[in-house]
């Protein structure tokens, strides 16, 4: 025990110094909140449907509400039902056993609603492509605005791909 506690003082702290703080990003985060607000009466809700994922996109997914991304700070939060959410994030090739279960979580989405693909299995079909077991891509059961590809994405790209489906919305 106490050739660790040696250790411990004899190496220090070897972490990464936290980001600094950028006021650009500032102004950026209050416009997207008006546009938040104007779009989606004052919060844009996720409803995250996983159609046969490895759960690597998910980890991904949950890091968004940790402090360092703080995706709820936005304005942007998941909810447990299709009926309350603007946006489905969908990840995984759709499994022929989730594909009724997507198309039911789609038409329960009220209009206006967006559709995100994530990871590379969502966009493509990755690894698993097409075959008895597996639709595919989610664009081959519902219609998809915005894919973010990776395997796994990171929390910055599905934020993007996020904010573009916010910005497509728009127009």
């Amino acid at each position: 025990m106490y050739q660790l506690l040696k250790q411990i003082l004899v190496t220090g702290i070897k972490t990464e110094p936290y980001p600094q703080a950028d006021e650009a990003l500032r102004v950026a985060a209050g416009r997207l909140r008006a546009e938040i607000l104007e779009s989606f009466a004052g919060a844009l809700t996720i409803r995250h449907v996983d159609a046969g994922s490895c759960n690597g996109c998910e980890l991904e997914i949950n890091s968004l509400n940790n402090p360092y991304y703080n995706l709820e700070g936005l304005g942007i939060k998941f909810v447990a039902s299709p009926r309350h959410a603007d946006l489905l994030l969908v990840t995984g090739p759709v499994s022929r056993h989730m594909e009724v279960a997507l198309k039911r979580t789609y038409d329960a989405t009220p209009e206006p609603k967006l559709v995100v693909a994530i990871g590379d299995c969502g966009c493509t079909g990755g690894i698993f492509g097409e075959s008895y077991a597996s639709c595919g891509r989610v664009s081959n059961v519902i219609p998809v605005d915005v894919a973010v590809p990776g395997c796994p994405p990171t929390p910055v790209a599905i934020m993007q791909g996020i904010l573009t489906a916010i910005s497509l919305s728009k127009t």
